[in-house]
């Protein structure tokens, strides 16, 4: 139940804390804004919205957690990380590193037994129609 509530923080935390800075951007910024900046700021609004969901329903919103959780592995692994490596780490960098750290905490609170029955065990949802039972072939080709 512990791993819940802190589920329940962390959605707290990226709809209150990290909603609160994105939307006052998006909402009192004037300006052009290259369609970059359109596109991140767009997508962390409406991820701070969705996280408001999981204060309710944690892991039924689990997704937005592991999206959250890769983007930014991804960011320090593999963009970060390699800068740093080849001393060519920038200001912008440096912020955005200090920005996605915290995904360290996430990684000790992610319910990763559930993740991986719920996403890895569980079958998936069926891609086609299932047949009917009791039809003869004549009506299977159909």
């Amino acid at each position: 139940m512990w791993r819940i509530h802190a589920l329940r923080l962390g959605y707290l935390l990226i709809a209150g804390v990290m909603g609160f800075f994105v939307w006052q951007q998006v909402l009192f910024e004037i300006g052009p804004w290259p369609a970059p900046r359109v596109i991140a700021k767009s997508m962390l609004a409406a991820l701070a919205l969705l996280c408001v969901l999981g204060l309710r329903y944690p892991l039924q919103m689990l997704p937005l957690m592991l999206f959250e959780t890769l983007w930014k592995t991804v960011a320090i692994l593999l963009i970060i990380l390699p800068a740093w490596l080849a001393h060519r780490i920038t200001p912008d960098l440096e912020v955005l590193f200090g920005e996605c750290i915290g995904i360290v905490v996430t990684y000790l609170v992610m319910p990763w037994r559930y993740v991986w029955a719920r996403y890895c065990l569980h079958p998936g949802e069926a891609w086609r129609k299932p047949r009917t039972e009791g039809m003869g072939p004549a009506q299977d080709a159909m």
